[in-house]
């Protein structure tokens, strides 16, 4: 009797011990809820930028559907990184966050041929970069991004990059000549101002409002959304629509991370991380119309460029292009379309 009671105390710690592990996906799986879990997912922009309301957006999706089971902890201003967006990309590579929504170019410090698709005029308009993105593209950033232990969820717009002066408008290449223009650094934002004798300074966004004011440069580049988050538009006369670069955030996980959820949570994760980059794309199309009206009631001289218009300035950066071409290589190119 001793040792028949021994048995059965040690069947019962075993049962004990097995429904204490997974059961999370236990749950999710057997009774049609989602496992309970909180992740952490980290932002560059602040609270008002167009990647920290999508992370937003995609927490409260997930909130919704898992009723409060997932929990998406959104931090903007790269908190968790102490405001340094490349030590925050480490984070996510190494997996001490989970998710992430980062620019490319922010990204490619991971691997260089993430900047293909900001080569000049890669795109025409917001419909092709969704199009190729969403195809041939996103699979070449899953590729390059699983060697980096990163897991691809989507891709959302950041927007095409125009210019602002203070000087004057900027309607042919030698209206760019001689123009100090603020550049976030990168050799495509670079070399592509030296192609019109321009001077593009490397500087922190952060100091680019004042130096703006003080006379230091006398312009920038950046999207309608960053422009006017930033109030450029207050201290800036000229401004040239030239989509002259395309520019996007990836929705990221870490791989490991990620594959160690149950295959319901990823499947979840996914589709509302597909979902809320589509609902981030749909918001900046839509609000950069209303900041070009806004800009222009303001009395900013907001001009235009067409096709016509735009061959000069081309046919100036083709050389970069072909050397951006050979560098990032064929499958890149073919990636994203680039002839």
């Amino acid at each position: 009797m001793q040792r028949n009671a021994l048995v059965l105390l040690l069947i019962l710690s075993l049962s004990l011990l097995t429904a204490g592990c997974g059961g999370g996906q236990q749950a999710g799986s057997s009774g049609g809820e989602y496992q309970k879990i909180k992740l952490v997912m980290t932002v560059n922009g602040t609270n008002i930028a167009t990647d920290a309301r999508i992370a937003a957006k995609f927490a409260e999706m997930v909130k919704e559907e898992t009723k409060g089971n997932v929990v998406i902890d959104v931090f903007p201003n790269d908190q968790l990184a102490g405001g340094n967006a490349t030590k925050g990309i480490e984070m996510i590579a190494d997996g001490a966050v989970d998710l992430a929504l980062y620019a490319s170019s922010t990204m490619s410090v991971l691997d260089e041929h993430l900047l293909v698709g900001t080569i000049p005029w890669a795109f025409d308009n917001y419909q092709e970069a969704r199009q190729v993105i969403d195809t041939t593209g996103g699979d070449y950033y899953a590729k390059l991004l699983k060697a980096q232990g990163i897991t691809y969820l989507g891709s959302a717009h950041n927007g095409f990059r125009q210019i602002t002066n203070s000087k004057h408008a900027v309607k042919t290449p030698d209206d760019v000549k001689g123009l100090k223009i603020r550049v976030p650094g990168g050799e495509v934002y670079i070399n592509f101002f030296k192609c019109f004798d321009a001077d593009p300074v490397a500087m922190s966004w952060s100091e680019a409002f004042t130096a703006i004011q003080q006379g230091t440069i006398d312009g920038q580049e950046n999207g309608f959304s960053v422009t006017n988050s930033a109030k450029v538009d207050e201290i800036q006369k000229y401004m040239t629509v030239w989509n002259y670069t395309y520019e996007n955030y990836l929705f990221v996980a870490n791989s490991q991370i990620f594959n160690n959820l149950d295959p319901k949570t990823q499947e979840m994760i996914r589709r509302n991380a597909k979902e809320a980059c589509e609902w981030g794309r749909d918001m900046l199309e839509e609000d950069e119309k209303e900041i070009k009206n806004k800009f222009v009631n303001e009395g900013i001289e907001v001009t235009e460029l067409d096709e016509e218009q735009l061959k000069p300035f081309q046919e100036k950066v083709q050389p970069l292009v072909e050397v951006l071409k050979k560098k990032y290589g064929p499958e890149a190119c073919e990636a994203f379309q680039i002839r």
